[in-house]
């Protein structure tokens, strides 16, 4: 979206308003968020509007709402009015958030962000607070509760039990989720700050999940059944995994029989997606979102030690349907024949820059058979192994002699 569709959209609703908008300067104010300060344009439009609505005296302008919303009916795009208790705080990652965490209802549970520009009340944990006008924005799909100087927060004399459900494995998606899951590997720790990492498995399939070291963090023992509550649902590495530090774990009697949830296609790969080939990852722990031509990580900001990786964005198609399919670096390098070290040399030296890597993953692997075999997750398919389809020429002519006789 350009910038001059957002100025227009901006001016029309403060016209409506009686108002006489300066639009070169409206898009002067987009253009510094965006481009200066990396701010997607989203919320630059959201910031913008309600700035110049209370310059100008203005009422009603944008998606504010005071009607009470439940959690799990929130959408990205919106301002919104909610009431829920603080069920973990997180520290912050970077000197620009005040506050950090997750709060939640009896209908799901979000995490949520306080500016430190907003001077917002800290809130605590384990207190329910009525939250006014905040706005709602998203990563990867994802619903984030953003507090700003806007938003009104006010503590509430409230104790109600919350009753967090329980999501199937195989239905978690990136945000705040609950599983009742088997700790079924308990991996070795590649990181000093690192507690504990493993696979977690229902009946459904299974995951992987991380614990940082904290002073009241424990490991989960090998072949326990655990309760997990608000976990962190993340997309690390183009697979989904759970953070257990905002959680709470509780040990359950029983067994689960974990079940695999593994789906194999064989199809041509007839489409590759701009955002593949060489990228630029965030080196902050935890969180390696892929960052913008600018360096800029939508949570931890700009980036400039930033860490190079490989990924492939591509679509399979097996005749029947076409798949997303998402391919991370072992397997991009396998397939492509380039490694990441010779994918940075030759962007530090080609004209193309890391447009030339595209280029040759691109040639290197469209439209040609793979069989891959990965997890689906929101209609793409996170693939774990992938490998050419050889030809045989047998089985061509077998083919070809069947089409021949249906013909006949």
């Amino acid at each position: 979206m350009n910038l001059s569709e957002v100025t227009e959209r901006i001016s029309r609703k403060l016209e409506a308003k009686g108002a006489q908008p300066d639009r070169q300067k409206i898009e002067s104010r987009l253009r510094r968020l965006a481009e200066e300060f990396g701010v997607n344009i989203d919320e630059a439009e959201r910031t913008v509007t309600a700035d110049l609505a209370r310059e100008l005296n203005i009422t009603g302008v944008g998606n504010t709402s005071t009607e009470l919303r439940p959690i799990s009916g929130i959408v990205p795009g919106e301002w919104v009015t909610i009431e829920g208790k603080i069920v973990a705080l997180t520290p912050p990652v970077s000197p620009s958030i005040a506050q950090s965490g997750i709060i939640a209802d009896s209908s799901g549970a979000m995490r949520f962000v306080a500016w430190a520009r907003a001077n917002a009340p800290a809130m605590e944990y384990g207190h329910w607070y009525h939250i006014e006008s905040a706005v709602v924005d998203e990563y990867k799909g994802t619903p984030n509760l953003k507090i700003h100087s806007g938003t009104t927060i006010s503590r509430m004399e409230k104790d109600a039990p919350l009753l967090p459900s329980i999501t199937p494995v195989a239905e978690l998606k990136p945000g705040v989720g609950s599983v009742r899951a088997k700790v079924i590997q308990d991996w070795e720790v590649s990181h000093d700050r690192m507690l504990q990492t493993g696979l977690l498995g229902d009946e459904t399939g299974t995951i992987k999940f991380v614990i940082w070291k904290e002073d009241t963090k424990e490991k989960l023992e090998l072949d326990a059944v655990y309760n997990i509550f608000y976990a962190t649902v993340d997309e690390y590495n183009g697979r989904l995994s759970l953070a257990l530090n905002t959680a709470m774990y509780i040990t359950d009697e029983g067994d689960i029989e974990v079940g695999r949830n593994e789906t194999e296609v064989q199809g041509a790969l007839v489409h590759v997606a701009p955002g593949s080939g060489l990228i630029k990852r965030c080196p902050v722990e935890g969180c390696n979102r892929t960052l913008s031509r600018q360096n800029y990580c939508p949570v931890h900001e700009i980036q400039p030690e930033f860490r190079y990786d490989l990924r492939l964005k591509a679509v399979l198609d097996d005749g029947i349907r076409a798949r997303n399919v998402l391919m991370q670096r072992d397997i991009v390098e396998a397939l492509a024949g380039i490694t990441l070290d010779e994918a940075v040399s030759i962007a530090e030296t080609n004209p193309l820059g890391m447009d030339e890597i595209f280029y040759r993953i691109r040639n290197a692997v469209l439209g040609r058979y793979y069989t891959c075999a990965g997890n689906e997750f929101g209609g793409r398919l996170l693939v774990n192994s992938c490998a050419p389809i050889t030809f045989k020429p047998e089985e061509l002519a077998a083919l070809l002699n069947r089409a021949g006789g249906e013909a006949a």
